[in-house]
This record gives structure tokens, sequence and C-alpha cells, in this order.
């Protein structure tokens, strides 16, 4: 209490010393983070029932801050976190809020863990659960203006496996090389498409040297007709931007713009997203890449500040539905791909 008492009146007295201008600028910058303070009350429209769908239902009394419901009809129960990541869930709003945190910040899955105080076998589900809700909010991403689209290749890793798996390959050393060169079926194949506004998708399409059917599996239907189409020269992009009636702009071999147009920005994409994977999570499991593409598109590639973030993914993960179980999360192909 004592040192609490002390650092404020250090701080009343730098005030004191501050200009009317820069005491007006301080407060105002306070103020605007008190407003920034999430808001992580469970607050859901409950419109039927998730059993039977039927919207002759009544509230049934209170569990801790949680309201119960209970449907006339099929005479279940139910409470506004059926369907979502937090039903059943044994650890409070403060825990998660502060997990999301971790989340949004980039922090490995142990030290997560330590700072939740929860298990880290806990924290990985969590983590996928919480990933895989934002899948939804990328399939409802539509880019407009000046788009820019190219591909990146990583190798296939089977991270993870240990237990009753039988490996297509012999094992090697994080690190080495690929028995083919070029782009073999050793590597999978990513579209990502983005714009200067901070939106992004990008998903596994298929192995090796991709084609028009690959990148329309990821790009179609995510761009605005009329948009500005920038790509490197690659030709299948050429018959994917007619179908989709976009302006296209090619950047010629062996040239790094044409005119005002580049690719620099998805360029800068790939360059942190193989950054994060390698220095922050030291290397996923091709399993769950799909996963982690979704989170660098929000947490690396988002223009949002971390704080409205944290606010947003807490929102969204309240109101989307979502019932995978823990035991499902491993059971994923080892290789998700959208074309064959």
């Amino acid at each position: 209490m004592a040192t609490s008492n002390a650092g404020l009146e250090i701080v009343k007295q730098l005030f004191s010393t501050l200009s009317a201008d820069d005491k007006k600028s301080f407060l105002k910058s306070i103020k605007s983070k008190e407003k920034l303070e999430p808001n992580f009350a469970f607050t859901k429209d409950t419109k039927e029932c998730p059993h039977c769908k039927s919207a002759n239902f009544t509230k049934n009394g209170k569990n801790g801050n949680s309201q119960r419901f209970i449907c006339k009809d099929c005479c279940k129960t139910f409470t506004t976190s059926n369907n979502t990541i937090l039903f059943a869930t044994k650890k409070d709003m403060t825990t998660w809020k502060l997990f999301i945190h971790c989340l949004v910040e980039k922090y490995s899955i142990r030290k997560t863990a330590k700072i939740c105080n929860i298990n880290t076998h806990t924290a990985f589900n969590w983590q996928h659960k919480i990933l895989d809700a934002l899948q939804e909010m990328q399939e409802n991403i539509k880019l407009d203006g000046i788009i820019e689209a190219d591909e990146t290749f990583l190798p296939i890793s089977y991270k993870g496996h240990h237990k009753d798996f039988n490996f297509p390959r012999s094992a090697k050393h994080r690190g080495t090389a690929n028995t083919k060169r070029g782009l073999s079926k050793e590597l999978v194949c990513i579209p990502c498409v983005v714009n200067l506004n901070g939106k992004s998708v990008a998903k596994i399409a298929n192995l090796g040297k991709p084609n028009v059917k690959a990148l329309n599996s990821v790009i179609f239907g995510k761009v605005e007709k009329e948009s500005v189409f920038v790509t490197d020269s690659f030709r299948s992009y050429l018959k994917l931007s007619n179908e989709m009636s976009l302006n296209h702009i090619r950047i010629p071999c062996n040239k790094h713009s044409n005119g005002s147009f580049n690719i620099q920005v998805v360029n800068n994409y790939h360059s942190c997203l193989k950054s994060m994977l390698v220095y922050n999570f030291k290397g996923v499991s091709t399993k769950y890449l799909n996963n982690y593409l979704v989170y660098h598109n929000f947490v690396n590639f988002a223009k949002e500040r971390s704080l409205e973030k944290e606010q947003i993914l807490f929102k969204h993960i309240l109101k989307t539905n979502c019932s995978v179980k823990s035991a499902n999360i491993v059971d994923r192909p080892a290789v998700p791909l959208l074309v064959a």
C-alpha cells in the first residue's frame, strides 16, 4: 500500500509540471483507453431452443450468472452458452479473457497455460476451438479495392503424430531438405489473397504447383466484382480473374511492379506468416495449418489494435456456434486438402 501511495504521489507531481495543453491531451488519452476496456459480460440473444429449434421457451432460473431456459416443446433445458465454445466450461470469464489476451499476444501454449493456470492440453484445445470459430469469420470476408494474390508453399509436417500413425515417408529431423526439388508433392500450396485494408483469406488448396481449380477453391467468391486484382504472371490467375469479372493487373516475369502496382503486401504477408510459424510456434503440424492461417490473418495482418482484437474475438466466440469436442481435435486429416 505504501508503494502504491508513493507511486501515486510521483504521478501527481509529474502531472503538475505539465503545461495546460499537455494535461488535456494526457487526460484525453486516459479516457480513450478506458473506453477501449472490453466488456466481457456474457450477452447473447437466445431466439430458439438449441435442441429442437423451437421458439416456445421460457426462463428457468439461473446458474450463477448464467440464465437458464426450458423449452416447452421438448422439455429440455439450456443456457445462452449452448453450442458455443464456452458451453460446460469450468473456468470463469476472467480466465477466458486472459486466455484471449495471450492468444492475441502470440504467447506459446506453455506460457499461456502458466499465465492462465490451466493444463497445456486444455490450452491447446481452447486455442483450436477459438481458431475453428475464426474460420467462420474468414468464410464471411469479402475483399474489395486493390487486391493482391499469390501462393506460398510449406513442407508437409507430421508434428505431433506419434501413436498409431503410419508415416507415408521416413522420419527426418527438423530443417532437413525435401527429397524432391522444386514444387513437388512434398509441399502444400497455400493461395493467399489480401487487400490494403487489412483483410485476407488463405487456405491449404493442394499439393505441389496449383492450377485454376486449386486457386478457385480458395479465392472464388471472396473478391468483389470490378476490384483491381494484382498477381504475378502465373496464367491460372488470368482465367480466374475473367471468371470473377475482375480488373486484372499482371506483374511481368522478372519484374517487381507494373506501373504503380506490385505484390509487395502479399509477399510481406508470406514473410510474417513463416516467421510466426518458425519463431513463435517452432513449426506446426499441417493438420492444424488452416487454423494458424486464420490466426495469422486476424492477429498479424488485421489493422485493429490489440485491445480491439480481444473485444472482437471474445464477442465472436460468444455468438458463433462451434460444438467441436476436445477429443475430436486430434482426429483431423494429416493433410487437409481442398483439391486432391
